[in-house]
């Protein structure tokens, strides 16, 4: 029924988070019927560079189009305290709060067995060499408070428990279950606000 084309962009669409076969195909219409032919090569190659730039930072792992993220780079942040977290999406989600000023590190997802995830396949190494090589006073452990973000945290906590730091955990204003992203930002600084001794 459809081109060849058009049904290869839906495809291409549908494995979006999100998106199910008939948003896949009311945007791929929307993109051929309505988009001129500039807007959709402005839209191909912003695609196109995001994926040739942007890159994990070297030393936190946030996503970044620079050699090394600035929130690392920053003078004013406090970077005695790592707020440890599964992805950068929860870093993002962080910042609009315009409260936190410490640093970060993200695991690149949670321990999961039932889908062949463990610490091996995480950025854990890179997160004991930074606790190793600084001062650092606090580990705030922002894993999701699911069965994968509560062993992951456990874990951590096994790791850095000979260590003199302080371990904290957000103090959950969030659902069990919840999922970082889908809090509102009041919800976010109470939890880190609020956040308790692990």
């Amino acid at each position: 029924m459809y081109p060849k084309s058009l049904k290869a962009l839906m495809a291409s669409l549908e494995k979006l988070p999100g998106i199910g076969e008939k948003t896949a195909e009311r945007l791929a219409l929307y993109i051929i019927s309505n988009l001129s032919s500039e807007d959709s090569l402005e839209f191909a190659n912003r695609i196109i560079e995001a994926k040739q730039v942007i890159k994990p930072c070297p030393i936190s792992h946030i996503l970044t189009d620079e050699e090394v993220s600035p929130i690392i780079k920053d003078p004013n942040r406090d970077h005695k305290i790592i707020m440890v977290l599964a992805d950068s999406k929860d870093v993002f989600m962080m910042e609009k709060m315009e409260t936190y000023n410490g640093s970060y590190h993200v695991l690149g997802g949670l321990i999961d067995f039932s889908r062949g995830i463990t610490d091996k396949e995480l950025n854990i190494d890179t997160l004991v060499k930074r606790v190793n090589e600084n001062e650092i006073n606090e580990l705030i452990i922002a894993t999701n408070a699911t069965v994968e973000g509560e062993l992951t945290a456990e874990y951590l906590k096994s790791l850095f428990s000979d260590k003199e730091i302080s371990l904290t955990r957000l103090a959950y204003g969030l659902p069990v279950g919840s999922d970082l992203r889908y809090a509102d930002v009041l919800t976010l600084i109470k939890a880190v606000e609020n956040r308790r001794k692990f």
